[in-house]
């Protein structure tokens, strides 16, 4: 008679379910975790913003009421004598508002023009010496700028525009590498299949990149845009070299010729830097979407 036995299985215990304590001190550490990222960020951007905020509450008092109170106190009451003051009598905000838009305009015309069409050049059209040329270009990034400025000053001067608007835009008037890099990178992400589709469409050179290309890169296009108005519009060193008598002042020159040897006139000077971060802060509200989608494009998260 033959006995048969049935294999015995390792017997498995299930293990214990989570008790209660164990998810509360979890949610419990979760939530602590949360609260001191967010004292960080809070942290941060007290940093960053309290300069602009003592800077508006510094050009709200009078010179009276900022030489008497402590510089942290709000001001009692709110007067607004140092904006009417910039746009009348001897300061005549107005002109150098009016330089530093025009200046704007013109340079970020000329260099998003140019950066798109050379990024297009360098990511697309096949020539001899493509990438060497590009990476030459890109090392001029390396040059600090302080570096060139005694030939240009040299260049311009001889060229007889010291206190000029050319004097002010022509230096600037070209693409520069970091443009040109930032938009070459993105159009070589671009399908090939598209652009080849385009050709076969009977679409050239130029009506590939402006009706395909740039429509499909508008995020970045309109970023390196914005990041070009705020380079322009806080330029200081050059303009002030350039063109330092009063008619061709831009907004940062003229800001720091309202404080004189004998008095700092530090309501004034807030004022007027109000004035010229208020542009900024409404262009980066409006398109603060296409900034967004850009980064996110890039794979920055």
């Amino acid at each position: 008679m033959t006995r048969t036995t049935t294999p015995s299985t390792p017997s498995t215990t299930p293990s214990p379910a989570p008790t209660r304590s164990s998810k509360s001190s979890r949610t419990m550490s979760r939530r602590g975790a949360n609260a001191i990222t967010y004292l960080f960020l809070v942290a941060g951007a007290l940093v960053i913003l309290g300069p602009f905020l003592l800077s508006l509450m510094t050009a709200l008092k009078s010179p009276v009421q900022f030489r008497t109170t402590p510089a942290l106190s709000l001001p009692d009451p709110i007067t607004f004598e140092n904006f009417t003051a910039l746009f009348g009598g001897s300061y005549n905000f107005i002109v150098p508002i009016a330089v530093t838009a025009q200046v704007v305009v013109v340079l970020v015309t000329t260099q998003m023009l140019t950066s798109i069409l050379a990024a297009y050049a360098f990511a697309v059209l096949k020539f001899p010496g493509r990438d060497a040329l590009f990476w030459v270009y890109v090392a001029c990034l390396m040059i600090p700028a302080v570096v060139v400025v005694i030939p240009l000053y040299s260049m311009m001067a001889e060229a007889g525009l010291r206190n000029t608007f050319a004097g002010l835009v022509v230096p600037f008037l070209f693409a520069g590498p970091y443009a040109i890099f930032l938009l070459r990178e993105n159009f070589r992400s671009t399908p090939t299949d598209i652009l080849d589709a385009a050709k076969l469409d009977g679409a050239g050179t130029l009506r590939t990149l402006f009706r395909v290309m740039v429509p499909m890169n508008t995020p970045i296009i309109t970023t390196l845009g914005l990041i070009t108005i705020v380079s322009q519009w806080n330029n200081f060193m050059w303009p002030l070299i350039i063109a330092p008598k009063p008619e061709w002042n831009v907004l940062t020159v003229a800001t720091v010729s309202l404080q004189t040897q004998y008095e700092g006139n530090w309501t004034l000077v807030m004022a007027a830097s109000v004035i010229a971060l208020a542009p900024l802060v409404v262009l980066f509200l409006i398109f603060q979407g296409r900034v967004t989608n850009a980064i996110g494009a890039s794979g920055l998260r």
